[in-house]
């Protein structure tokens, strides 16, 4: 029988504990639920369950297929807030954590109403210890904060929208 590996001698994959445990610090730190690597044919996933916080850390060393299909089906949901059009969202650049003052304590930069200026504030993202501000790409009105204060966000993920 032939090996699915793809080489004769290998049986199975070497993993390399430290970074999976660096991963897995990672996610505790940033509060993201999952992060993967990409080594050439080898894929890395270390992510977290959301339903059990106290949930350990899993690393996944196969490649994982993507089901859009099953996310697509259950996209129709119940109409509990107005239609968002993303097509004024400002996204995020990187991964990180958003913040929406710029203090503890201190009043948000923006409301859901207020004029914003081009290269206004709009908030920041903290990446890897750098607080990276978010700036508005274009006059307008705020029609809707997409995020809460401190929470993790994705690369490209749609924060404020702008009308």
């Amino acid at each position: 029988m032939a090996d699915t590996k793809g080489s004769a001698g290998r049986s199975a994959m070497n993993i390399d504990a430290k970074l999976v445990r660096e991963l897995a610090d990672m996610l505790a730190e940033t509060g993201l639920t999952e992060i993967e690597v990409e080594d050439g044919d080898r894929k890395i996933r270390v992510s977290r369950g959301a339903v059990a916080a106290a949930a350990a850390p899993v690393a996944l060393a196969a490649p994982v297929a993507a089901a859009p299909a099953a996310a697509a089906a259950a996209a129709p949901a119940p109409a509990a807030e107005p239609a968002v059009d993303l097509a004024n969202a400002v996204k995020s650049p990187m991964v990180g954590t958003a913040y929406l003052l710029p203090e503890p304590g201190a009043a948000p930069f923006v409301s859901v109403g207020d004029n914003v200026k081009s290269g206004q504030t709009l908030l920041i993202v903290e990446a890897m210890k750098v607080m990276n501000p978010i700036t508005a790409p274009r006059d307008g009105v705020i029609k809707q904060v997409l995020i809460e204060n401190g929470q993790p966000v994705e690369y490209d993920q749609p924060l404020v929208v702008i009308g």
